[in-house]
């Protein structure tokens, strides 16, 4: 299977297929197995004949070649009902590995996850602004020390590379704080390229927003709703969009820019959500009170003490999520909209319970009901959905088929 970014072949990826006249069957029933599996915890070979339809006889043929490419692992036996005990089978998390790179405004992330979605290995890296050599330098100085940890089998077994960034970096140079000259460089720099070369992977490209949604989507509370708008609050807030259980990327990847998002000021200009409900608002909140803003960017998960700038940019950003998760709601019915963002977890359950109660003072009339839900990732969100995308192409199936069970 070739893989491509922008039209260019990157090189060989792993396939499941193997080599008979029914390839393409055989493909999709095994990531069929391989998603019901994921989505369930561990399944016996009789539940997924009878969520899939297919034959006790197929089912054994392709649990058996799971197990034998040491994708699946045999669970405990369930004894105590009639007949011979269960045998539950659960993703082997050495299966498959993969990497994922996050290009923040503010920092960079390089993760290493299983086949069950786990992080087994993380390095964050603060920086003012990123350059493309910052970037090259930060993956080549780093990734040997990520998979040290994996013997040569493991290694063999990484399925992918992933990159996640924002689309059009070197826009808002006011914003970031960085010259003209050093955010253009990123215009004609083909990050997906270069990185292709350090390690010989198949690499895939996403922007970082819609990446974290995957992540969600996969990884965590998203697979609770069939359709969802997603919001990320990172140094720009962005989002995602999810529609019968799979990634909306849109005709050019830009579906979900909520960012984008138009409102108004007080005075009646327009202005973006970015300007409203962004990281980089609060940073510039704590460096007019004289504090150090780059506190945000070194520990997402700890921002220790920050006091009244923060009360102040949680009210203000709740606002105007929940201005703009009506907007939104108006124009596709989801089933939730979802919040997560680069920050503390208390600090996004506040601002997920602060936009609830913002919503109550909005106009619904007119609109279904819906919920706000709290994200469950977090920072690790983007650079997750990063490494999933390699997951996504090689063992994952279109969710809207699991949707066909009744719960």
């Amino acid at each position: 299977m070739d893989w491509a970014i922008g039209g260019q072949v990157l090189g060989k990826g792993p396939t499941l297929a193997r080599g008979t006249t029914q390839n393409g069957v055989r493909l999709y029933n095994e990531r069929l197995a391989l998603s019901l599996i994921r989505r369930h915890g561990s399944l016996p070979k009789a539940e997924i004949a009878r969520l899939t339809g297919l034959s006790a006889q197929t089912v054994s043929v392709i649990v058996r070649q799971l197990e034998t490419d040491q994708l699946l692992i045999k669970e405990t036996p369930q004894r105590g009902k009639v007949g011979q005990p269960l045998v539950p089978f659960s993703l082997n998390p050495d299966g498959a590995f993969s990497i994922g790179l996050k290009i923040g405004r503010r920092s960079g992330d390089l993760i290493l996850l299983d086949l069950t979605g786990k992080v087994r290995r993380k390095v964050h890296q603060p920086y003012v602004f990123p350059t493309p050599q910052k970037i090259m330098d930060f993956v080549a100085v780093e990734l040997e020390g990520l998979l040290s940890g994996l013997s040569p089998e493991q290694k063999s077994r990484i399925s992918g590379l992933g990159i996640a960034t924002p689309f059009e970096l070197w826009n808002w140079e006011e914003e970031i704080g960085a010259s003209h000259e050093v955010l253009e460089a990123w215009r004609d720099f083909d990050i997906a390229a270069e990185i292709a070369k350090l390690g010989g992977w198949p690499v895939h490209f996403s922007n970082d927003a819609t990446a974290a949604c995957a992540a969600e989507l996969l990884f965590g509370r998203g697979n609770r709703f069939n359709s969802y708008a997603y919001f990320f609050v990172g140094y720009f807030v962005g989002g995602g969009i999810v529609i019968n259980g799979h990634i909306f990327p849109g005709k050019a990847g830009y579906a979900g820019a909520l960012g984008s998002f138009p409102m108004m000021t007080p005075d009646g200009s327009p202005q973006q959500l970015t300007h409203n409900a962004s990281l980089y608002v609060l940073e510039n909140r704590l460096q007019a009170e004289g504090r150090d803003p780059m506190l945000l960017a070194r520990s997402p998960e700890d921002w220790g003490e920050i006091g009244p700038a923060l009360d102040v940019w949680l009210e203000q950003t709740a606002r105007s999520l929940a201005f703009a998760a009506v907007a939104t709601m108006s124009i596709i019915d989801f089933d939730a909209i979802i919040i997560d963002g680069a920050m503390p977890a208390k600090v996004r359950t506040d601002l997920v319970q602060k936009t609830r109660t913002a919503l109550s003072r909005q106009d619904l009339r007119g609109l279904p009901p819906f919920s706000i839900e709290e994200g469950s990732i977090g920072a690790d969100a983007r650079a997750m959905g990063a490494a999933s995308l390699s997951l996504f192409a090689n063992y994952i199936i279109d969710r809207d088929v699991l949707f066909k069970e009744a719960f």
